[in-house]
Order: structure tokens, then sequence, then C-alpha cells
């Protein structure tokens, strides 16, 4: 007979290989596209538009009319819907910029996202009068793209399992090339499906 240790044991590892198989499909569905799958960005490469669609999972990197690469993501482990308060864990959407950039502790490689832009101040107010925010939140920022976590278990899981409080997560090679590649103030653009956009 299993002891309750054991049987803890045995519920957090199935728990585990459950979320690597999500992830793994996952990982699968996410279409790779662009004029550099598989291949490192060249150095002169510059990106000046970022395209994120949260159900699918991705980040399209274009540089001017081309597209680029297409990189798998990990968004905020909160609910459907764009991003309401700070501490809701979702991701923003909306059209933002990356106006800054530095490098991290915690996550590598940190492209920060303007967030919040006029629509989500208005969309914080607007919730906030109809009781939907806790009375110590404010709306919140910090939101950004960066690399992998540095706790051990969420970086065996990779970016199959939405983690983050809201930021956008890739591998860390990922960030590494986007951090070359991005050009100041460049256009990021993140939509809740394809549908809602204006993309082809």
């Amino acid at each position: 007979m299993a002891l309750p240790e054991q049987m803890s044991f045995e519920r957090a590892r199935l728990g585990l290989a459950m979320a690597a198989i999500a992830g793994l499909l996952m990982t699968c569905a996410a279409v790779q596209r662009g004029a550099y799958v598989g291949v490192q960005l060249p150095e002169d490469v510059r990106i000046g538009r970022l395209v994120l669609y949260k159900d699918e999972h991705i980040l399209e990197a274009w540089s001017g009319d081309t597209l680029v690469k297409t990189y798998s993501i990990a968004i905020g482990s909160g609910d459907e819907g764009p991003k309401l308060y700070e501490g809701d864990r979702r991701t923003p959407e909306g059209t933002y910029r990356i106006d800054s950039r530095h490098r991290s502790q915690r996550f590598r490689r940190f492209l920060h996202v303007s967030y919040p832009n006029a629509t989500d101040r208005r969309r914080y107010r607007e919730a906030r009068r109809r009781g939907e925010v806790p009375e110590e939140a404010g709306i919140g920022g910090d939101i950004g793209i960066h690399g992998e976590s540095d706790r051990a278990v969420v970086r065996m899981l990779g970016n199959g399992v939405d983690w983050t409080a809201g930021c956008i997560a890739v591998d860390d090679e990922d960030i590494d090339e986007l951090y070359a590649a991005v050009v100041q103030n460049a256009v990021l653009e993140i939509h809740a499906t394809r549908q809602n956009s204006d993309a082809p």
C-alpha cells in the first residue's frame, strides 16, 4: 500500500508529465513561418514590428513588409482577455512600443513594453467603476518580452505552459536574438486571435 508521501510524489510527477505533454502539443501547434525559420538571424536584420497572437502562442517578427521569423511564446497565466489591473496575471492586448531594454538577472534580457496605453487606462477606470478591480490594485506595469524563468521547474516545462505574471516569454536564445534585432520604439501588436486582427 502506498504511503501518503509516495502518493503525493506520484501525483506531482503525473502533473509535471501532463504539463510537459501539453507544452509539446502547444509548441507543435505553433506554425513556424518566416524568412529565417530554424536559423539564426543575420546580424544586419532589424525588426521594426512585432505581432503576437495569444491563442496561437506565437510572436511574429517583421522587417518592413517581410516576415522574418516566428517565435513560440508563453504568456500570462491569468484568464483570457486583456490585462485589467496589477496582479490579474493577464497579458495586455493592444498596440504598444518597445520603449526600453535591459539585462535581467531573473530573465536574461528584457524588452520593455509601453503598457499601459490610453485604451488600457480607460478600461481600468471602467472596470474599477464596475467593482471588478480589487481596492488596492493599480493598473500595473513592468510588462515586457523576456527570456526563460530562473526557476528550474519552470525552465523544465519550457514555453509550452503559460507561466508569466503578464509578460511574454521566449527561449533564452530567442531573447538574445530579439534583443539585438528589435529597434528602439518598435511596434508591438498583441491580439487575442488572428481573427480579430488585420492579419492576412
